[in-house]
């Protein structure tokens, strides 16, 4: 029998997580060995232990230790790997790390690094696509440097505007702009954190399309001149600019459609000499009208939708093009079956605003059965840390149609269990419950409202045994008794294991310094760094006016006064680390 011969002999993943996982079991199928590598702060990690070896980063910051492009090359070489696959994120769109693996005779399994750099300076991708016919949103090619300047576009282009970091993605350094009155705080934080992610904080204005769908469109290149698009993703609800359900195909978009946007993505591919795995990103408005957005240059997280309906492996693809190989399929070969939906399992408070919730899973359990796939780099145990993104795990799930998938995704919801920390687990299920998701609809106004939060808290109540009211706290257990000669399952409620009950006592007491301060006291609901500071002693400040910004796994947070006064007491600077319940300051209103 005719075994094809492995591609490479060892690959390094200079990623975490989830992705890392992902990843081995190709390589895996490959007959190639896997290399992990891993921050101090990730030594316990599922992905360290999955892989064939695995190398510690080194001394410094861990959040910092996998964006090391010299030291990830090192331990590459000492691994003896012949390739290097970033993953996802932002070391995956770095073209240093593509430059350097070259130097040192690596493979990089990705775009070559020209492609990287022109689609990662979103002005100048609009230049680019807008020079090859592709059809961009209107706004500017040049960076905009003032304030002024920013009102004077929108009086040109009208308002709302969309403000984004040149160098930005996954809604880092994307500020709304709905008037002339918001342009300099929008301009600055757009800038703060193209910084802050990106080291680079270019801007540009592009006019703010209201309630479209966001598209993107899966492509696939290699070195000998083909390109082929592997159908539509529907990414349109996201919260604070980020995605949280992904499917395909898109409700909204018909087959001549998507023969149109994928040629519209092969035409901007083939723009920039790409090779390897890449997305399209565009914006469907209510016309019809298909508009670029930007393209990212490495595999998308939510590639699995994809890979769940042509049945094509795209990590393979992207390995066996690295080394050389023509694409395995040509557009006339690709077939797409039955509808995908992938829901992304955060550690997040929903009821909270999404705020991120770091901790210790206490209990875990993936659901499983026809059409089901989890992606997840985590077990019981595992710490979800406030140093990363709070990803625990991406839900798959497959069927012929979308009801039919859609119903599917609310079983296998409700056979996820997570405890220890707070899931999206409960927002999803209300989410795909909801009639404008039914529908297909854009659900623009529901996701962030209370009314869902509230449907979301109500479900995971349910179905965790949560207490409220002060009621005692106990788990469900399905008891099996027999009467009559007939089996009956019968819910006992029993207490928690004392493991479960540690670790929500502890994080409860970590949040009750909040309630401990005083009703004038602002307070940090997480750990965190100081991005900005907003205000200063003696400012007059009113309900929802913005104190500081705090990032915390890789989101930035707005903490804003809670009533009308003086700000009195400020205790933060920027740059300086905060803990949950850490009073910033104090808003005193005249006379108490």
């Amino acid at each position: 029998m005719n075994v094809e011969a492995p591609p490479f002999r060892k690959v390094l993943v200079a990623n975490r997580g989830e992705i890392a996982i992902r990843i081995f079991r190709t390589l895996r199928e490959l007959g190639i060995e896997s290399v992990a590598v891993y921050s101090e702060a990730d030594r316990a990690s599922l992905h360290v232990t999955v892989a064939d070896e695995a190398y510690l980063l080194g001394a410094g910051p861990p959040a910092e230790s996998y964006l090391n492009v010299e030291r990830i090359v090192e331990r590459a070489r000492r691994a003896g790997a012949d390739a290097l696959h970033p993953g996802y994120g932002f070391l995956a769109e770095k073209a240093e790390l593509a430059r350097a693996c070259t130097e040192a005779g690596i493979v990089w399994i990705g775009p070559p690094p020209e492609a990287i750099v022109i689609m990662g300076s979103k002005v100048e991708a609009r230049r680019r696509m807008a020079a090859a016919g592709v059809p961009v949103i209107p706004g500017t090619t040049e960076p905009v440097e003032s304030a002024e300047e920013l009102a004077a576009l929108g009086e040109e282009y009208g308002w709302p505007l969309a403000v984004k970091a040149s160098a930005g993605g996954g809604g880092k350094g994307l500020k709304v702009v709905r008037s002339a009155e918001e342009a300099e705080r929008a301009l600055a934080t757009a800038r703060r954190e193209g910084e802050a992610y990106f080291s680079d904080a270019t801007v540009y204005v592009e006019k703010y399309l209201e309630d479209p769908r966001h598209v993107e469109v899966q492509v696939l290149a290699d070195e000998h001149g083909n390109v082929v698009h592997l159908g539509e993703r529907d990414c349109t609800i996201q919260r604070r600019h980020q995605k949280l359900v992904e499917e395909t195909p898109s409700p909204a978009v018909t087959p001549e459609l998507r023969d149109r946007i994928g040629s519209i993505a092969v035409d901007a591919a083939r723009a920039v000499g790409y090779r390897s795995a890449g997305t399209v990103e565009g914006l469907l408005d209510r016309d019809g009208n298909y508009w670029f957005l930007e393209m990212n240059t490495r595999i998308q997280v939510e590639h699995t939708v994809t890979e769940l309906v042509t049945g094509i492996d795209l990590i393979r693809e992207q390995i066996l093009v690295a080394a050389g190989h023509p694409l395995s399929y040509g557009q006339e070969n690709i077939r797409f079956s039955g509808h995908a939906i992938e829901c992304r399992i955060n550690a997040e408070d929903v009821a909270s605003g999404f705020l991120p919730a770091p901790g210790a899973i206490t209990a875990y359990r993936e659901p499983a059965g026809p059409g089901v796939r989890v992606d997840s780099g985590v077990t019981v145990g595992s710490e979800i840390l406030a140093l990363y993104d709070p990803m625990i795990a991406k839900l798959c799930v497959w069927d012929t149609d979308r009801e039919r998938a859609r119903r599917r995704m609310l079983r296998a919801l409700g056979e996820f269990t997570i405890e220890g920390v707070p899931t999206l687990v409960g927002f999803h299920r209300a989410l795909l419950a909801h009639p404008c998701f039914v529908a297909g609809e854009t659900c623009h106004g529901v996701v962030e409202s209370t009314e869902l939060a509230a449907q979301a808290a109500e479900l995971t109540a349910r179905s965790t045994g949560a207490a409220r009211d002060g009621a005692p706290r106990s788990q469900p257990q399905i008891v099996d008794v027999e009467l009559d000669g007939r089996r009956y399952g019968v819910t006992v409620l029993q207490p928690e294991p004392p493991h479960v009950e540690l670790a929500r006592v502890r994080r409860e007491r970590s949040l009750a310094t909040h309630h401990l301060a005083g009703e004038e006291d602002v307070v940090s609901p997480m750990q965190g760094t100081v991005l900005a500071v907003e205000v200063a002693d003696g400012d007059e400040v009113t309900a929802g006016s913005v104190i500081c910004v705090i990032e915390a796994m890789k989101m930035e947070n707005e903490i804003t006064a809670h009533r009308d006064g003086r700000v009195s007491g400020l205790s933060v600077e920027p740059g300086e680390a905060v803990t949950t319940g850490q009073v910033i300051c104090v808003v005193a209103q005249e006379g108490s």
